[in-house]
């Protein structure tokens, strides 16, 4: 089993449902990004995906496109992605997803790519702009080398389109809570306990709901029916407010990735308050 999988299990056990937390890769810059990504995991963090900043993020907010100019200008290129994965693997098990848009990897070269990071300990591969029609070549080399890779599902998908998805996808699903861009967003809609629900008819991989999530109480709601939430622009943001000024930087993270954390579970309980209302 890979350790994204091994994690979903061990968290199963807990009753509690995975914490994603995305950071980009080189903001504040290369240096920095690991201890980053392990101050993420000491504070409560399950699973890190790690962005490939890319010049034109079409997909991503504001936050995240500003992050991926500040990591761009510092010189992170796709090669030392994968020396800061190489970095977090020396001192943490923690799974690690690549996530990013197809020209930098396709550059690179899609085989190479797949043996060097699963060489340097990433576990998964997200393609914001790869749909499962164009993904054959890039997953034949991804499962030779033992990665996962996590496809996209919006609150508009289709059934034909959810089983398209969970037959080529591994790892677990990410589904989108918002149409749109990523970003911070005050309000959800969560009414998307009855596609969760359709996803799982298709497939056994976990569930995760990502796009807009950046409070305790928006992860506590997602709790009661997903199997993972994924917070990422929120804490792009505090990234961008404390910049390489360490010690304020790792304080707040700590505090916000801990009230994160503490939502995630008990997730019997609140499906059985979810029941009750």
């Amino acid at each position: 089993m890979s350790r994204i999988a091994d994690k979903f299990k061990e968290l199963k056990k807990k009753n509690r449902i995975a914490l994603v937390n995305y950071v980009t890769a080189g903001d504040p810059s290369p240096e920095l990004t690991a201890d980053l990504v392990l101050k993420l995991v000491d504070s409560g963090a399950d699973i890190i995906e790690l962005g490939v900043p890319f010049s034109d993020p079409m997909a991503d907010g504001p936050a995240i496109q500003l992050a991926s100019e500040r990591a761009l200008k510092k010189g992170t290129t796709l090669g030392k992605v994968l020396d800061i994965v190489k970095r977090i693997r020396e001192k943490s098990e923690v799974p690690i997803i690549m996530f990013g848009y197809y020209n930098p990897f396709f550059k690179y070269g899609l085989e190479r790519f797949s043996k060097d990071a699963a060489d340097a300990g990433a576990d998964g591969v997200l393609v914001v702009d790869l749909p499962p029609e164009e993904a054959g070549e890039f997953k034949v080399h991804l499962d030779g080398a033992g990665l996962d890779l996590i496809f996209l599902l919006a609150p508009t998908s289709t059934g034909e389109r959810i089983s398209l998805v969970t037959k080529n996808a591994s790892g677990f699903v990410y589904l989108v809570s918002v149409t749109g861009i990523t970003g911070v967003r005050p309000d959800m809609d969560f009414s998307l306990e009855d596609l969760t629900s359709e996803i799982r008819h298709s497939t056994k991989l976990p569930v995760g709901v990502g796009f807009g999530i950046s409070s305790p109480e928006q992860v506590s709601r997602i709790a009661g029916y997903a199997d993972a939430v994924i917070v990422g622009s929120a804490i792009v943001r505090i990234i961008e407010k404390h910049g390489e000024n360490k010690e304020e930087l790792f304080d707040e993270l700590s505090g916000f990735v801990s009230g994160l954390s503490r939502a995630c579970g008990i997730k019997g309980e609140r499906s059985l308050s979810r029941a009750d209302r």
